[in-house]
């Protein structure tokens, strides 16, 4: 069981009364991860992969500290590890980097962030590729007949969320992964949302690729992570080539490095990615386990609390059987806007509003134009900030509507 009080003295930004439910769209940063930060700054900050100077030697040593850290996190090995800016670039990586080519298709779903969306609508238009979208039903849950039919022997790639950023909602990877696998097609997961919450194993769950972001994990912003299959890594073009991914350059010929570091051109986010090490390093020390049970005891008070409030509709799963602590919602009569600006003025809670960057779902199968209320929990949120929060709700539900 978490010692949320001891864990909350590590989040600088949990003061005055703050009461941040918006982890799904950034989390907090503790103190351990800037620190490490700060430490390359001052005591080794230098580039990495270049100098034979010491301390150029140790800032290297520390980046790949990193990459070891992170790799071990989600169970791959550090040659499987891309270090990118966030979720977004991994994906952008795959689509641009596996061959598509005309005549291709692309299975993906309508709960997808648009991240996961809009780069394979993008590889239609310029490629020809044929992209296939799997429906959901307003809970969020996935008929896999429907992926059974949708993936074909032409199809090149899945790539699906594991957990959507609107309903919380848990889709069966393993089970995709293997009508994928049997159709001879790629697959791929937007694990942004289940990396910071839940022990992920991608030998497990049989995946080709899996692209996270360490700004939703406690680390800094602009650092994220992509895994790719030991056994794909050379099959992959990088998005970018330039200093660091070369390995032999003439006057009319190149040759790109191998492993990771054919994808990470440039100086990489040296500071960035060194606290991302030291962010899934906290979360490993903590515990995903204790992190998942923690979430677990809060998403079950918030659930029963949202379900009680008049004029409340819950998006998504309504047990917890299927779902992890982000919570959709919008309360009759009410824009999620002001929901939003309401509970930030008399609480000092902070949520989301709006599409949440997914309008496919919000629009053809929630029938939310105009957006929702989006509240998460993390592992530094308590019983109180959500006994706060409904109550909070609850008086604007009486008021506003």
């Amino acid at each position: 069981m978490l010692d949320v009080d001891s864990i909350r003295k590590d989040f600088p930004f949990i003061k005055n009364g703050r009461i941040y439910f918006d982890s799904t769209a950034t989390s907090l940063t503790p103190d351990p991860v800037l620190n490490k930060m700060l430490e390359y700054y001052r005591e080794y900050r230098s580039n990495v992969g270049r100098g034979i100077y010491k301390i150029s030697q140790l800032a290297t040593e520390e980046y790949e500290n990193a990459r070891k850290k992170v790799a071990g996190l989600i169970n791959a090995k550090p040659n499987e590890l891309v270090f990118l800016r966030n979720s977004s670039e991994g994906l952008n990586l795959v689509a641009n980097g596996i061959g598509l080519r005309r005549g291709d298709e692309i299975v993906t779903t309508i709960q997808e962030h648009h991240s996961n969306f809009i780069i394979w609508l993008r590889a239609k238009e310029r490629l020809g590729s044929d992209v296939k979208v799997v429906s959901c039903n307003k809970s969020g849950s996935f008929n896999l007949e429907d992926f059974d039919k949708s993936v074909t022997k032409k199809t090149k790639i899945v790539s699906v969320t594991h957990v959507s950023n609107v309903l919380g909602a848990l889709t069966p990877i393993k089970e995709i992964a293997k009508i994928a696998h049997e159709k001879g097609s790629l697959i791929m997961v937007d694990a942004a949302q289940s990396v910071p919450h839940m022990k992920i194993d991608v030998r497990d769950l049989g995946v080709d690729f899996l692209a996270f972001s360490g700004h939703k994990m406690c680390g800094p912003t602009g650092a994220g992570g992509l895994y790719i299959k030991e056994t794909l890594v050379e099959n992959v073009e990088p998005l970018c080539i330039g200093g660091g991914t070369i390995d032999d350059v003439g006057v009319d010929y190149y040759k790109i490095k191998k492993g990771p570091a054919k994808f990470e051109a440039g100086t990489p986010p040296i500071a960035e990615a060194i606290g991302l090490g030291e962010a899934a390093n906290y979360l490993s020390q903590i515990g995903m386990g204790n992190i998942s049970d923690h979430e677990h005891r809060l998403a079950k008070m918030m659930l029963d609390g949202l379900l009680q409030i008049r004029g409340v509709r819950v998006h998504g799963p309504l047990s917890l059987e299927n779902k992890t602590g982000i919570f959709s919602f919008n309360i009759s009569g009410i824009d999620s806007h002001d929901v939003a600006m309401a509970l930030d003025a008399s609480s000092n809670i902070m949520v989301r509003s709006g599409h949440h960057c997914a309008l496919p779902l919000m629009k053809e199968v929630l029938n939310e134009r105009a957006g929702s209320v989006r509240a998460s929990v993390y592992l530094y949120n308590t019983e109180e900030e959500v006994n706060t929060f409904l109550n909070a709700l609850e008086e604007i539900s009486k008021t506003l509507s």
